[in-house]
Formats: structure tokens, C-alpha cells, sequence
């Protein structure tokens, strides 16, 4: 009985415990809501405050703009004011001045009407004048003029035609001797000495040991220089030399390059000759570059295409008669310049044509047609003035003299090539033969080169062993061998010698 009301007392307990408890917790959770409702109307108050703070300050802003705005508007107005008063004070007095011109204008009219009365009247006057003076001597105006001519021209006939002869004698004397000047004085200006190109080249040798090495076991080392640069290589008992000969100056000046170099380095054999050998070439490349610079420079001719500078300077290793070709034209750009300044020509055309008046002969071995017609298209193609192409074309008569300079670039080409010891034509028609030479032997198919060694008496011929068989190769040496003895002149006999030649060439890496 006891444990059952304990057990009721404890329901009853717990009963009231939880009814407590949510009642304390009801009256907890109205004390929060009452703090945040006077949280929110604080936060309220506090935003109205704010507001009215911004829109009063705003007003303020506002206001002052609007002032300011005001102040702005009225100074403008002012200004535009002041302005217009002064558009209007111009306006009046551009008025005034208006009416002055008008005034002035009409004053002129006035005066030109009376002057043209008056020279009406002065001109009737004359012709009044003139018809009475008619009908006293009986003669027009005409006729008048034409007995007076007529009596003039019978009483100092003789007079006028000894003056007249006189006048033509001096005139023709004077032009005479004044062309005489032009040209003796450019010719004494240029005087200066003039050598033959040589066909041979000595190179200094330091001892007969380097002269053995270079000869090589079995003449090996100087068969591959010859057959790498193109040129004859003379060994013989002069002492500290060996000769390079050759026609062809540019191979010539390779080959002693080349050959100066393997002397230097000391190792000579056939791989390094070939090395040094095309190491020379890109050094003559060079050289004819700084060659072709050099002239233009000295001449005074500009604005040229590098391209065409590059061609003119191959000419310093050419020769014409004996004459070397850049230096002739150097001179010629020197003499055609004084004779176009004493003429009152253009000094910059006629320097410019006679400097390149030969830039065909720079690859007249390469293209077909004359050098003038190769240097006609080397221009034009390059962008060189028509001036110039024209002043340039003529100087061998095979265009027309179209401008002052070409005459002038043909009277210095005269002037150059005709002096003393200039040129020589034995030397120009020996080069012409072994070129015409080589020319032969490069006309067959299959050939890679060929070189023309010991003054014309051998041709060198080098074939594309791809392309030609060894029977082959001695078909093509006799018919080099015919197509010489039909076409070409020469003394004695030549020997044609074909070159097959084969090389494999693998690297170890």
C-alpha cells in the first residue's frame, strides 16, 4: 500500500515538475519577446533619426548646389552678354568700313570710265594723226616699213653679212676650243697610270718542305687544289714560289687565298684544300660586296639597289683589253660627272650611267645577249631610273641617244678606253679564246664544270658521275675534242680531259 503511494506521490511530483517547467520557460521565452520588440523599435528609432539626418543634409547639399548653380548661370549670361555687345560694335564697324570700300569702288569706276574716254580720244587721235601722215607720203603703215627695211638692208648688206660670217667663225671657234677644255682637263685629271691584269699569281713559299706538301704523294695534294679551285698550279725550280694561272682573275684570286691559308694552317691534304678552298669563295663573295660599296662611294652614287651594288662589284675582277673593267668605269663616273657640270648636265645621271655602263659584262658568261642588253635588264629588273638605264644603253651605239648624259657617258667611255697604254686587245682576245673554250666543254649534257689550265693547251671537264658512265665519259671527251676543232681557232693542239669521279660519304656517329 505504501509503494503504490509512493509510486502516486512520484507521478504527482513529476506532474507538477514538468508543469512547472513549462511554465517557467513560458514566462522566460514573453521576457525575450518583450526585449525584442523594444530591440526592434530602438533599432527603429535609430533609423528615422538616420533618415531625417541624410535628407536634411541632402536638402543642404542641394541647396547649395542650386546656389551655386544660380551664381554659374548668372556669370555666363553676363559673359555671353559682353560678347554680344562686341559681335554687334564689330558688326557696325565692319558696316562702316563696307560702306567706306563701296565708296571707294564706285570712286574707281568713275575714274576708270574717264581714263577710258580719254584713251578712246587719244587713240582716235593717233589714228587721225597716222591717216594724215598716210595721205601726205602716200604710203601706208606697211609699206612704209617695208621701203625703209628694204633701203637699210641695201646700204648695209655687205656690212650684215661680214658681221654675221664673223659672229658664225667665233662662235664656232669659241664652242671648239671650250670642248677642248672639257675634255683635256677631265683627261689630265685622270691621267693616272694604267696596268694590265697579269694571268699569274706568284704565292710566296717558306721552305721546299711546304712546296713537297703541297705537291703531295703521287702530285695528289695538287691535283685535288686544281681540280677544287679551278686554276694551273706551276711548280718549278724558282726558289720561295709557286705560280697560280688561270684566264679567270676571280679563280685566280680564290686559288691564292686558298692556297695562303692551307700554308698558314699546314695541313695539307685533299679534304682540307676542298674546305679551304670554299671558305676562300665565301671570302671573294665578301670582297665583291665591299668592292661594289667602295666604288659607289668613291663616285658619289647613291640610292642604288645592294643587289646591283653587288653585281658592279664583280667588275674588279674582270678586265676589258687589259683594262680592269671596275676601275675603267670608276674613271669614267669621274670624267662623265666634270664634262656634265661644264655642260650643265645632270652630274648625278651621267656619274651613275658611266659607272655602270659595263654591270653586264658581271655575268655575261651567265646570260645570253650583249653586256648592254644583260645591264639594260639588270637595271630595269633592280629599279634603277630610266634615266640612268638610258644614259647607260647608248654608250656603244646600240640604242639611240635619247638624253645629254648618254652622249656624255659614250664621250667618257672614248676618253677612258682611248688613252695610251689603256688597254691592250691581244691580252682581251686570249681570255675571249679560253672562255669561248670552257664554253664548249659547258654546252654537253652531263657536264658539272670545266676549267681551261695551261694557257688554252688543256680543258679540264668534270661530269655528274650519276649522269655519265666511264664509256660515256670518252664518248664526251671526243665529241668536246670535234666540237673544238669545227668551231674554235687555236694554235696547236688542246687535250681534253674528262674527269669521272665518284665518292661515297657516310658519317660515324
Amino acid at each position: 500500500m505504501s509503494l503504490k503511494l509512493a509510486f502516486l506521490l512520484a507521478g504527482a511530483v513529476a506532474l507538477a515538475g514538468v508543469a512547472f517547467g513549462y511554465y517557467l520557460r513560458l514566462i522566460i521565452s514573453l521576457g525575450k519577446k518583450g526585449s525584442m520588440e523594444l530591440e526592434i523599435k530602438q533599432k527603429m528609432l535609430e533609423a528615422e533619426e538616420a533618415s531625417k539626418k541624410i535628407i536634411t543634409e541632402a536638402e543642404s547639399k542641394s541647396d547649395k548646389l542650386l546656389y551655386e548653380t544660380r551664381l554659374d548661370i548668372k556669370e555666363k549670361e553676363l559673359e555671353s552678354k559682353k560678347t554680344e555687345d562686341r559681335l554687334v560694335k564689330k558688326e557696325e564697324l565692319l558696316d562702316g568700313r563696307q560702306t567706306d570700300i563701296d565708296k571707294e569702288v564706285e570712286v574707281v569706276k568713275q575714274k576708270v570710265g574717264e581714263i577710258k574716254i580719254i584713251r578712246e580720244k587719244a587713240e582716235q587721235l593717233q589714228s587721225e594723226k597716222q591717216g594724215e601722215l598716210e595721205k601726205v607720203a602716200n604710203l601706208s603703215e606697211e609699206d612704209a616699213k617695208k621701203e625703209l627695211l628694204d633701203i637699210i638692208e641695201k646700204k648695209y648688206e655687205e656690212d650684215l653679212l661680214v658681221r654675221t660670217q664673223k659672229m658664225e667663225m667665233m662662235g664656232e671657234e669659241n664652242l671648239e676650243q671650250k670642248a677642248k677644255e672639257i675634255l683635256t682637263t677631265s683627261i689630265q685629271r685622270l691621267a693616272n697610270s694604267v696596268s694590265s691584269d697579269m694571268l699569274a699569281t706568284s704565292v710566296p713559299i717558306p721552305s721546299d718542305e711546304v712546296k713537297g706538301k703541297i705537291i703531295g704523294k703521287e702530285g695528289r695534294n695538287i691535283k685535288a687544289f686544281e681540280r677544287a679551285s679551278g686554276v694551273e698550279i706551276i711548280v718549278d725550280d724558282t726558289p720561295g714560289a709557286i705560280t697560280i694561272s688561270s684566264f679567270d682573275p676571280v679563280r685566280r684570286q680564290i686559288a691564292r687565298v686558298a692556297l695562303e691559308a692551307l700554308i698558314a694552317d699546314g695541313r695539307i691534304q685533299p679534304v682540307k684544300i676542298e674546305e679551304m678552298v670554299e671558305k676562300a669563295k665565301q671570302d671573294i663573295n665578301k670582297t665583291i660586296k665591299e668592292k661594289g660599296e667602295a666604288a659607289v662611294y668613291e663616285c658619289g652614287v647613291f640610292n642604288l639597289d645592294p643587289r646591283i651594288v653587288s653585281i658592279l662589284g664583280r667588275l674588279a675582277f674582270r678586265t676589258s683589253y687589259g683594262q680592269n673593267v671596275l676601275q675603267h668605269s670608276i674613271e669614267m663616273a669621274h670624267i662623265a660627272g666634270m664634262i656634265a657640270q661644264e655642260v650643265g648636265a645632270n652630274v648625278a645621271v651621267a656619274k651613275a650611267g658611266a659607272l655602270l655602263h659595263d654591270i653586264g659584262k658581271a655575268l655575261d658568261h651567265e646570260v645570253a645577249g650583249t653586256h648592254v642588253e644583260i645591264g639594260r635588264r639588270i637595271l630595269q629588273k633592280f629599279g634603277a631610273s630610266e634615266e640612268i638605264v638610258k644614259a647607260m644603253e647608248a654608250h656603244h651605239g646600240e640604242h639611240p641617244y635619247e638624253t645629254l648624259e648618254s652622249y656624255i657617258v659614250q664621250a667618257a667611255d672614248a676618253i677612258s678606253g682611248g688613252r695610251p697604254g689603256a688597254r691592250r686587245d691581244t691580252v682581251e682576245n686570249y681570255l675571249k679564246g679560253l672562255q669561248d673554250l670552257e664554253a664548249t666543254a659547258n654546252s654537253f649534257k652531263g657536264v658539272e664544270k670545266s676549267y681551261a689550265l695551261q694557257a688554252g693547251r688543256e680543258i679540264r671537264v668534270f661530269v655528274f658521275p650519276t649522269q655519265i658512265t666511264d664509256l660515256e665519259a670518252r664518248q664526251i671527251a671526243r665529241d668536246i675534242a670535234v666540237k673544238i676543232e669545227n668551231e674554235l681557232k687555236y694554235p696547236g693542239e688542246i687535250k681534253v680531259n674528262v674527269i669521272r669521279e665518284t665518292r661515297s660519304i657516310e658519317y660515324a656517329r
